[in-house]
């Protein structure tokens, strides 16, 4: 995997923290920052430590994602 050169710190001060809960955070971006992986600017940065995480069902589908040391996986139910 390479490095993107994103860094959360660095941007911090572009985002708001809505929630911490200690190996997971959702940030609202407030000032553009621009998406990494495609360029365009995005509207909420989530952010984990935590191997697997599930999200519900919130727009019509539920995913999960999982990391491991080769890739990560984003499931859609």
């Amino acid at each position: 995997m390479t490095d993107t050169g994103f860094d959360v710190h660095a941007e911090r001060h572009r985002l708001k923290q809505l929630t911490d809960d200690g190996d997971m955070k959702l940030f609202e971006n407030r000032d553009g920052v621009e998406c990494p992986a495609c360029g365009r600017g995005f509207d909420r940065l989530f952010s984990t430590s935590r191997e697997s995480v599930s999200f519900p069902e919130n727009d019509g589908s539920r995913f999960c994602l999982l990391r491991t040391s080769e890739a990560v996986y984003l499931f859609r139910h």
